[in-house]
């Protein structure tokens, strides 16, 4: 065997052992469960492949809408049955066949050729391979695969906006739920005081303008029922969506009576910038983005001179039994393109990545430090309304419960107390409701934001593309 068939040989045994990688997008899930698992602290054992979701997943879901819905419970419904997310899972199936294609061998190019010269006829049989794209395989390939990292983290930061949307959705459901119980009490109670104060006034007892007070509170009251019944029923259909429930699940969806209590004591805020900056997604993918936008310079610079050698061999045979054997090597002349303008936009794009991952890391330290300081006005405002408020509110309603006991107030005062109480319960409602949301935004605050700016931008990738695709 002639040494350029030695060489051929060698070449393509050495791109064979590199094996190739799979096509599944269930093997470039793995790593977004696992992420996932660790930033948000959810199992996700059960979560479903990206082709259908498992009847394990269906048992556990049947098992979170048996019984009221908690924070966390709506996370995990979220993951395991929002059709979005499913769908962002399935396109990590196009960079996972790119890692794929990139660890192909090129296929070769077959040539057939037939002369005649007078009664002498030749017949020759040519093999051409691209040997610039087989070097530059063990490259590519490593692009490809820093390229599905980066989608992964995307999606990985994508689903962490969905937790945030879900964990938010959850709070102002169950916050919509609770205000429309307690409206309903307070239309209950000016109910009750109408009808008394109609009667009262078929008596003789009261004057036609103190019976109007008391009904335009009750129409008032039922007035606010109303909006109340609204709010919840829009704030559970956002939950609903944020869920991906539709059909009979949407129907079998319950929820708690009252929003958690707050916490006994308020979290450390001292190393919030250091936990945002270890912790945040968007902070990793850019500067993931950042390695892979320099790594595409490095290879832009390579090809530069060795994208356009070929490779060729050939055999040939006449009609009287002659043999031939030739092979050749073609190099493209960098005269006119010396792969400059390449080069060039490559590093723009590198130097202009690198501006990004800073601003991206100097946004996650301030964003965290405004959802921590939020975090703990909110606990403040809501632990007030709590210990202080309500209770003055409730002090005021028992003595005047003892006078009214002792015939020294009516019963038109104490009701009058009881409409008082309504703005003190409805601002505690709300405190706590703000500082859960508040909570969901402090989470993901130090996972990272759903919207991506990360490292290199739309140009890197096709930079890096058009570096490693010839």
């Amino acid at each position: 065997m002639s040494r350029p068939h030695r060489i051929a040989l060698a070449l393509l045994a050495a791109a064979a052992l590199a094996g190739c990688a799979t096509t599944s997008p269930d093997a470039a899930i793995a790593p977004v469960r696992e992420q996932l698992r660790a930033a948000t602290g959810t199992d996700l054992a059960r979560w479903p492949q990206a082709q259908a979701p498992s009847a394990e997943a269906r048992a556990r879901l049947d098992a979170l809408l048996a019984a009221p819905l908690t924070q966390d419970g709506a996370v995990e419904l979220a993951l395991l049955n929002h059709r979005g997310l499913q769908a962002e899972l399935a396109e990590l199936g196009l960079a996972q066949a790119e890692v794929a294609q990139a660890t192909r061998l090129p296929n070769p190019g077959l040539s057939y050729g037939r002369t005649t010269s007078g009664d002498e006829i030749e017949r020759e049989i040519g093999l051409h391979l691209g040997l610039g794209r087989l070097l530059l395989m063990p490259l590519a390939r490593s692009m490809a695969e820093q390229q599905l990292a980066r989608q992964q983290a995307q999606v990985t930061i994508a689903v962490v906006g969905r937790i945030a949307d879900v964990r938010r959705a959850w709070v102002e459901a169950v916050a919509a739920e609770e205000r429309l119980t307690y409206l309903r009490q307070v239309h209950e109670a000016a109910e009750a005081g109408a009808e008394l104060a109609r009667r009262m006034a078929q008596a003789g007892n009261f004057n036609r303008l103190t019976l109007a007070r008391e009904q335009s509170f009750e129409a008032d009251a039922l007035l606010n029922l109303a909006r109340g019944e609204r709010a919840r029923d829009a704030a559970r259909e956002r939950l609903v969506r944020a869920l991906g429930l539709w059909g009979e699940d949407a129907e079998r969806l319950a929820l708690p009576a009252r929003l958690p209590d707050l916490p006994a004591q308020p979290i450390a805020l001292t190393d919030i910038e250091a936990r945002a900056l270890a912790q945040r997604l968007d902070v990793q993918a850019a500067k993931l983005a950042t390695a892979q936008t320099a790594r595409s310079l490095g290879l832009t610079r390579t090809t530069r001179f060795v994208d356009a050698i070929d490779l060729g061999l050939s055999r040939s045979k006449t009609n009287d039994g002659h043999r031939s054997r030739a092979w050749e090597v073609g190099l493209e002349l960098p005269l006119f393109d010396g792969g400059d303008a390449k080069t060039a936009r490559a590093e723009a794009i590198y130097t202009a990545s690198v501006h990004r991952t800073a601003e991206i890391a100097i946004d996650a330290r301030s964003e965290a430090r405004e959802a921590g300081r939020n975090w703990r006005h909110a606990w403040d405002l809501a632990r007030h309304a709590q210990q202080v408020v309500v209770p003055l509110r409730q002090r005021i309603s028992e003595e005047n419960l003892l006078r009214y006991n002792g015939m020294l107030i009516g019963v038109f005062e104490l009701l009058a107390d009881a409409r008082a109480q309504i703005g003190a319960v409805n601002a505690a409602i709300d405190a706590r409701r703000e500082f859960w949301r508040a909570d969901a935004d402090l989470q993901q605050a130090l996972l990272g934001r759903p919207r991506l700016d990360a490292g290199s931008g739309p140009a890197a990738a096709s930079t890096a593309a058009e570096a490693g695709g010839h």
